[in-house]
């Protein structure tokens, strides 16, 4: 495994060069957005009555630390989810988020806070999402991007260069991945965990995508099934949202769940640095993780229009369904790759799609490893996903 160098990502993000490449050429057709990964099916009906009966809640300062109800409700959430078996203690191993994305930037600060080492790094996965690598800047850690196995597959520290790793204070790692969909076995979280452990550096287990998994395959394991087997949570922070999981990207309401030393120290700096979450907020956090029936209906309409999927571009690029999450990751190369392809689909077909490459960074030989896949978001309804898809497959024949 040799790590990119160096690993400095864009000031841009992929939304703003994805603007610029399309920028002065006009749809082919009625645009359709397939670029952003901002689900669109409809809220679930308990969020407006939890905002009423709260209300009150928005004319006061929330804790950082967050409700005793919402803590609760997470803590229970999780042990279901995982078979923990009351693993996570709610006062000491959980806390509220403004949605996952300012956590995991926050929580490359915290790592760097208790670090004493020179010349700090950040594992991240590549692709990877920029949240992890403008938190590893912010910190004034070197974010060097470790190559992801062709299923995106979580990092074998093992073949990292020692000298790396003697510099690397925290890892990001995601299942599922974004956006290849690829999901971590148990064992993948054990291995990962206890390589990091032997070396003293936290895990951040990005798991945003744990809920939007095919239904015929089964739940993805999680991270905190491998600190269960351990006994301690040790090194680990686990983070997702509501976002994906609960079809509510504007709520902006997430969690970080695990190592309760970390969450201590980071609970310091939140409460000096990081913004609170409205208690109306967490109150729709407390309804929505009590429930599930409202998620497997999400996951239904996923697995539609991945089958739709299958059906119109399968002959055309062979299988296209992930084990999880809501990215078609297509191979586009012999089309002359992400970025050609993503134009071409603008001023032909209307279609905004995301270059691979625009999500990673290039490997030490100069090459970006993504620029060959094309990232498209299936969040919009089945009708205006079949006419998209149906433009897609022409297109690409």
């Amino acid at each position: 495994m040799t790590p990119t160098s160096p690993a400095r990502p864009t000031a841009q993000s992929p939304f703003q060069r994805l603007a610029a490449l399309i920028a002065g050429h006009p749809p082919g057709e009625p645009a359709i957005d397939l670029a952003v990964g901002e689900p669109r099916h409809p809220m679930p009906a308990f969020v407006g009555p939890a905002i009423a009966a709260a209300l009150d809640g928005f004319g006061r300062y929330p804790a950082i630390r967050g409700t005793d109800a919402f803590r609760a409700a997470v803590a229970a959430w999780l042990d279901r989810r995982y078979a923990l078996d009351g693993l996570i203690d709610p006062e000491t191993m959980v806390l509220p988020l403004n949605g996952s994305r300012e956590g995991l930037f926050f929580a490359a600060l915290g790592a760097r806070e208790s670090a004493r080492v020179d010349n700090p790094a950040v594992l991240i996965p590549n692709p990877y999402y920029q949240a992890y690598a403008a938190g590893a800047a912010a910190a004034g850690a070197e974010p060097v991007a470790l190559p992801a196995a062709g299923d995106g597959a979580l990092p074998d520290l093992d073949a990292v260069p020692a000298a790396l790793l003697d510099r690397t204070i925290a890892i990001y790692a995601a299942s599922p991945s974004n956006p290849q969909g690829a999901v971590a076995t148990a064992a993948d979280w054990a291995r990962l965990l206890g390589a990091a452990r032997r070396r003293g550096i936290p895990v951040f287990a990005d798991e945003c995508y744990s809920e939007l998994y095919r239904e015929a395959a089964g739940p993805p394991a999680g991270a905190l099934e491998a600190a269960k087997a351990t006994g301690s949570l040790a090194g680990l922070v686990v983070f997702n949202s509501l976002s994906k999981r609960s079809n509510l990207p504007g709520l902006r309401c997430g969690f970080a769940a695990g190592d309760p030393a970390f969450l201590a120290d980071w609970t310091r700096l939140r409460n000096m640095a990081a913004p609170q979450v409205p208690l109306p907020v967490q109150a729709v956090a407390v309804a929505a993780f009590a429930d599930e029936a409202h998620v497997a209906e999400n996951r239904r309409l996923y697995d539609a229009k991945f089958a739709l999927a299958e059906a119109l571009l399968g002959p055309v690029t062979g299988p296209v369904t992930p084990p999880a999450g809501f990215f078609l990751w297509l191979d586009v190369a012999r089309l002359g790759g992400g970025e050609r392809v993503a134009l071409d689909l603008w001023t032909r077909a209307g279609l905004r799609t995301v270059p691979g490459g625009y999500l990673a960074l290039p490997e030490a030989d100069g090459t970006n490893p993504a620029d060959r896949y094309l990232r498209i978001a299936l969040v919009d309804d089945l009708a205006r996903t079949e006419t998209a898809l149906r433009r897609l497959a022409a297109a690409l024949a």
